[in-house]
């Protein structure tokens, strides 16, 4: 993976969860991180029935990295992926201006940068409590919901806001997890939309201080 050295537990147990090797946090057993004369090593040790179903899973052919689009996995195993269904919440508006002003002065890597994405959890009046920092999105993402996981963190009594554009993956990774909303500042990939509308997450994308449109649930003429 390429991905910004900081919180590497999370995004381990966030990435198994997410890109379905693990089915909860019992199922992961060990995480050992050492440092590697060109960057990260993570030595995963899991159960026995996570052991079974990973290893009768077809081969990943790439790498998982920071590009955009469908990133570490073939392109038979995303288009079969099943997914799952959450129930939808929608955010206050007032909620989702209020993390949006407050954003910026969460993401304490990006200050020193510029170039970081952010994938924060936010209560539902708006108050932002947790941050993960990434150079790629979908790491952002999978540090956030390992963090969640990690910590018990309810991910149906609030929303996840993004720094970034909300494409299939991020859609998926949210709903795996079981989010109830989601807001991104870009606006989404047509894929993300279906994905998100299919599942009853709530996707309001792109989100601004000049204005915000909710694209899923199908919006009421």
């Amino acid at each position: 993976m390429m991905i910004t050295p900081h919180d590497i537990d999370d995004f381990v147990m966030g990435f198994a969860f997410t890109e379905d090797i693990i089915s909860s946090v019992s199922d992961l057993r060990h995480i050992k991180i050492t440092a590697q004369p060109d960057g990260l090593r993570a030595d995963v040790r899991v159960n026995a029935q996570a052991l079974r179903k990973v290893l009768a899973r077809t081969r990943r052919p790439i790498a998982g990295r920071t590009g955009c689009g469908i990133c570490g996995a073939d392109m038979e195993s995303i288009t079969n992926r099943k997914i799952c269904s959450v129930t939808g919440r929608e955010p206050d508006a007032g909620a989702i201006h209020k993390a949006l002003e407050n954003l910026r002065s969460h993401q304490v890597l990006n200050k020193g940068l510029g170039m970081l994405h952010a994938a924060a959890w936010c209560l539902p009046n708006g108050h932002i409590v947790h941050v993960r920092e990434d150079v790629g999105r979908h790491n952002a993402l999978d540090k956030l919901i390992g963090y969640g996981l990690r910590h018990q963190l309810d991910f149906t009594q609030g929303f996840c806001f993004l720094t970034s554009r909300c494409s299939y993956e991020m859609a998926a990774k949210a709903i795996a997890a079981g989010m109830s909303a989601v807001v991104s500042l870009s606006a989404p990939t047509a894929l993300a939309v279906r994905t998100a509308r299919a599942a009853g997450l709530v996707l309001f994308s792109p989100a601004r201080t000049t204005g915000m449109y909710m694209v899923s649930p199908a919006p009421q003429n």
